[in-house]
């Protein structure tokens, strides 16, 4: 059985959220070599901010599931 992405997704995010660095955390998402969003964490409002790199839209998410979700969705 092959590894589930969306899990992969969810790890990458809640140690965005578990960091101890105040700093806003951000991370690349790609396929194949192309990037297709990135995400920040600001742990001072505990939000989510997606961008899609071919869009530039922006989308704030305060659940992980739903974030992980979207991004799901760009990668496929």
């Amino acid at each position: 059985m092959a590894h589930s992405q969306l899990v992969a997704i969810i790890k990458r995010l809640e140690a965005m959220v578990e960091s101890a660095d105040n700093e806003l955390q951000v991370r690349r998402f790609e396929k194949e070599g192309v990037e297709k969003c990135t995400v920040t964490y600001d742990k001072a409002t505990e939000t989510f901010e997606l961008t899609e790199t071919d869009t530039h839209q922006q989308y704030e998410f305060d659940n992980v599931d739903i974030v992980a979700m979207e991004i799901y969705d760009l990668i496929q």
